[in-house]
């Protein structure tokens, strides 16, 4: 399927409501996000797209384009993938990492560690293994995330450089880990979800509960304060507003804050910042290494997800969203795993946070058509 795409085919895209991205082609690649950054500031590369995994000592998949093209607001799925021959998707799911069972278990064990240890947070995922038969473009659940999400967000990045050749991670991202205009640096992190209700009266209730809960007040704290502490030392003014504010996909409330700053030096890029800043509490937990710690030993490889998908020109401008609501797609286009995580407290429910993971899933499903 993925011979016949349109010659306008992106490797990359990132489709955000201000502005967008597409690229195509590679003329040199990177798994260390250090190196990029250098390339940049060299000027021997004009952008760099790509993704940054969840350990930030795996390697990174980072490209720089042949060719890019940016455009003013969100991206038009072409009618290829809307009513033409790349239009047809068929998906089942083919496993659970863990049975929704064992991951109340280890939700569990994890609120048994926050409340007897040092360990204030911790963010638990899980994964569906997804099976496409014909072979799915992943430019396909590219458009309809696109089409399906409240905000117009979507993204897809090759994942070859870091060596899993032919892999594409394809999301649809609410969550800003960081945007560089100029010496303007800005950041939206979610922490804190409730699951949207069909009913608009009720729906609206879950919203003002939600506002109002002091644990999810309190895990959305934790983000806060670490991009404060990341952020504040590089900018000459950094605005946070004392309270966070609701916004949502169409399958979820979160709590948001939207952060602004000023950069101290003209020079430091969005990747930069990127790597500053990752990984949040939102998405690993607090202290970092404890709820790292954790992860590693209840959790499958994350990969990329939970990671970073993004761009940087050479001017130092670029975004990074946060790699959630997505799926890694193998090569052959036949398989895919798709995660959910939710931010676990002394006080969360362990039920509450299953129940979490399922409604985040269902931007990823809707997409596959399940």
């Amino acid at each position: 399927m993925r011979a016949n795409r349109p010659s306008t085919a992106p490797d990359f895209l990132l489709s955000r409501a201000h502005g967008s991205v597409r690229t195509q082609g590679c003329l040199a690649t990177f798994t260390d996000p250090w190196q990029a950054v250098d390339a940049l500031k060299s000027g021997s590369a004009e952008m760099v797209v790509g993704a940054l995994p969840f350990d930030v000592d795996s390697p990174a998949a980072l490209t720089v384009p042949e060719r890019i093209i940016r455009e003013d607001g969100p991206l038009e799925p072409p009618a290829y993938y809307r009513q033409g021959p790349g239009a047809r998707l068929s998906a089942r799911i083919a496993g659970l990492d863990p049975e929704p069972g064992e991951h109340l278990r280890r939700v569990e064990a994890a609120i048994g560690t926050i409340q007897a240890s040092k360990l204030e947070k911790v963010v638990l995922a899980r994964a569906v293994d997804i099976a496409f038969d014909p072979p799915v473009d992943p430019l396909l659940v590219a458009a309809r995330l696109i089409d399906n999400s409240y905000n117009r967000d979507g993204f897809i990045a090759d994942l070859t450089p870091a060596g899993r050749a032919g892999a594409m991670l394809v999301g649809s991202s609410p969550e800003v880990l960081v945007r560089r205009c100029g010496q303007t640096v800005s950041a939206y992190p979610l922490a804190g979800s409730a699951p949207r209700a069909v009913d608009p009266g009720e729906d609206a209730d879950v919203a003002k509960r939600l506002a109002g809960s002091a644990k999810d007040l309190d895990e959305h704290a934790f983000v806060v304060e670490h991009l404060r502490e990341k952020l504040a030392p590089l900018c000459s003014r950094l605005e946070i507003p004392a309270t966070p504010e609701l916004t949502r996909t169409n399958e979820m409330w979160h709590l948001a804050t939207p952060i602004v700053g000023t950069l101290k030096d003209p020079a430091t890029s969005a990747l930069e910042l990127a790597l500053q800043a990752h990984p949040t509490p939102a998405i690993c937990g607090t202290p970092t290494h404890a709820a790292e710690a954790v992860i590693e030993t209840a959790e499958s490889d994350r990969g990329f997800y939970a990671g970073a998908v993004g761009y940087t020109d050479a001017a130092g401008d670029g975004e990074y969203m946060v790699a959630i609501r997505c799926a890694e797609v193998n090569a052959e286009g036949t398989a895919a795993r798709a995660w959910a995580g939710g931010g676990l407290v002394a006080d969360s429910d362990p039920q509450a946070e299953l129940d979490e993971t399922t409604a985040k899933l269902r931007t990823i499903m809707r997409a596959f058509g399940l």
